[in-house]
C-alpha cells in the first residue's frame, strides 16, 4: 500500500478525506500544503523544524502516535490554542499505521 486515507478538517471547518502517500516520507505538515488545505503562508513557516507553531492541529482520532521530542514539547508550551490533543503536523510522519487519521488545523496565531 502507498497512499492511507486520512480526514483533515481546515481552519474554516471544511472536512477533506484525502489520499496520503506513505512511500514518499511526508509529514502531516507537508500533506497539508500539499493539498493547499491552508492559505500559502500560514502552516510550515519553520519548514518543517519543530520551530513555529503554524502545523498545530488536533488529533480526533484514536491513534497511537510516536511520543511528543522535546522540541515539540517545548513549542507547544509557547503556542496558542494548544488542547491536550494538540501536535505539531510536522512531527507526525505519514505511515501506513496512520490509515483513517482524523485532524482538525488549528486556528491560526494572529
Amino acid at each position: 500500500m502507498s497512499d492511507i486515507k486520512i480526514k483533515i478538517i481546515d481552519r474554516e471547518g471544511n472536512l477533506h478525506e484525502i489520499d496520503a502517500p506513505t512511500d514518499m516520507n511526508m509529514n502531516l505538515m507537508e500533506v497539508v500544503r500539499s493539498y493547499e488545505l491552508a492559505p500559502e503562508g500560514t502552516i510550515g513557516i519553520c519548514g518543517g523544524m519543530a520551530m513555529c507553531a503554524s502545523c498545530q492541529c488536533y488529533v480526533k482520532s484514536d491513534h497511537s502516535l510516536p511520543e511528543k521530542s522535546d522540541d515539540e514539547e517545548a513549542m507547544l508550551s509557547e503556542a496558542f490554542f494548544v488542547e491536550d490533543n494538540s501536535r505539531l503536523g510536522c512531527q507526525i510522519h505519514i505511515t501506513e499505521d496512520l490509515e483513517g487519521l482524523e485532524v482538525e488545523l488549528a486556528p491560526e496565531e494572529s
